[in-house]
C-alpha cells in the first residue's frame, strides 16, 4: 500500500536527524522512532522501509557507513601489518612518558558508600549509554535480555568484592516497557541472591509515567514472548523510542543519585597531595634508568 512515506521521504527527513549524533550512537530502530515522532506511522512495514532507505542512503554516500551501531557483530582483535618505524615508537615512547608524569588520578569511586553499575536490556542501545558511563566511571553491561548464569556469575563476583569493601551494590536498569523488561530486574535480583549477592536494582526506564508524560509510540508485541498474555501494561515501548540525548541525561541523573560530591572532595584533596609525590617518584625512576 502506498503512502506518503516513501523511501525518498524517510531519506530526507533522516538527513537531518543523524546530523545531531556523533557516529554510533544512533540504531536503525531509534532513528524509525524518531520519524514516528514527525508523523510517520509506527508499523513493521515501515521500520522495515527505513532499513531499505538507509541501506540505500549509505550506499549512495548520503548517510557514512558509521552513523549506526551494531555493537552484535564485533571484531576481536586485530591483524596489524604496518611497518614499525623506529622514530614514531621514540616519538610515541616519550609522548606515553609524559602523560605517565601527569597521569595521577584516584578512582572516583573508591572512597563512596555505593558501588553503581548500569545495566541495559539491549546492546544495540550500548553506544547511547557507554559516553556517560566512562565519564562517571561507572561499569556498563548490556543483557542481551535475560542475562545468562555466567553473566550474572561474574556479576555476582564484582558485587561480592564490592560488598567485601563495605559498600552498597547497585544495579541502575534500563529496559523496554513490556512484560520482559518489568520482569529481567525481578529474574537478575532472585539469580543474584541465589548466588549469594544482595543487591539493590533501581529500574530506571522504562516506566508506565514516562510512556505517557513523553507520548512515547507503542511497538508490536513481542513474538514468542508468553508473558504478554497476562500484562495489564496500557501498551508495549521500546526504550529505543527514547531519544539518546534524553537517555544520557536519564543514565546521567540516576548515577548522581548514588554518588556523594562531599566524599569526592575530600578524595579530590587527597589526589593533589598524592600527585606531587607520584611525579617526584617518576622522575627519579626515569633519571635511574638512564
Amino acid at each position: 500500500m502506498k503512502d506518503e512515506f516513501t523511501r525518498q521521504w524517510i531519506i530526507e527527513k533522516s538527513l537531518s536527524i543523524v546530523d545531531r549524533y556523533a557516529l554510533g550512537m544512533l540504531t536503525l530502530r531509534g532513528l524509525h522512532y524518531q520519524l514516528v515522532s514527525i508523523g510517520m506511522t509506527n508499523t513493521l512495514q515501515h521500520y522495515k522501509r527505513v532499513v531499505a532507505a538507509m541501506t540505500q542512503a549509505r550506499w549512495d554516500g548520503s548517510i557514512s557507513f558509521e552513523t549506526f551501531s551494531d555493537l552484535d557483530r564485533e571484531m576481536v582483535g586485530e591483524t596489524k601489518w604496518e611497518e614499525t618505524i623506529l622514530e614514531n615508537k621514540i616519538t610515541r615512547g616519550k609522548e606515553q612518558i609524559g602523560l605517565w608524569m601527569k597521569n595521577y588520578n584516584k578512582n572516583r569511586w573508591e572512597n563512596q558508600d555505593n558501588y553503581v553499575e548500569v545495566f541495559i536490556e539491549k546492546k544495540a542501545l550500548q553506544g547511547v549509554f557507554q559516553g556517560p558511563c566512562e565519564q562517571l566511571g561507572v561499569g556498563l553491561g548490556a543483557c542481551k535480555g535475560y542475562p545468562s548464569l555466567t553473566f550474572l556469575h561474574e556479576t555476582s563476583e564484582r558485587f561480592d568484592w564490592a560488598i567485601q569493601a563495605r559498600k552498597n551494590p547497585i544495579i541502575l536498569y534500563f529496559g523496554d516497557y513490556d512484560p520482559s523488561g518489568e520482569d529481567i530486574p525481578r529474574s537478575i535480583g532472585d539469580n543474584l541472591y541465589r548466588m549469594h549477592s544482595n543487591v539493590e536494582i533501581r529500574r530506571i526506564a522504562l516506566m508506565e509515567d514516562q510512556v505517557v508524560e513523553w507520548g512515547l509510540p507503542p511497538a508490536p508485541v513481542k513474538v514468542g514472548d508468553t508473558r504478554s498474555n497476562t500484562w495489564t501494561g496500557i501498551g508495549q515501548v521500546e526504550l529505543d523510542a527514547v531519544k539518546p540525548e534524553q537517555l544520557q541525561k536519564m543514565v546521567t541523573e540516576a548515577i548522581d543519585d548514588c554518588f556523594d560530591y562531599d566524599l569526592h572532595d575530600d578524595l579530590m584533596v587527597q589526589e593533589a597531595a598524592e600527585k606531587k609525590e607520584y611525579i617526584k617518584e617518576l622522575k627519579w625512576f626515569v633519571k635511574s634508568i638512564e
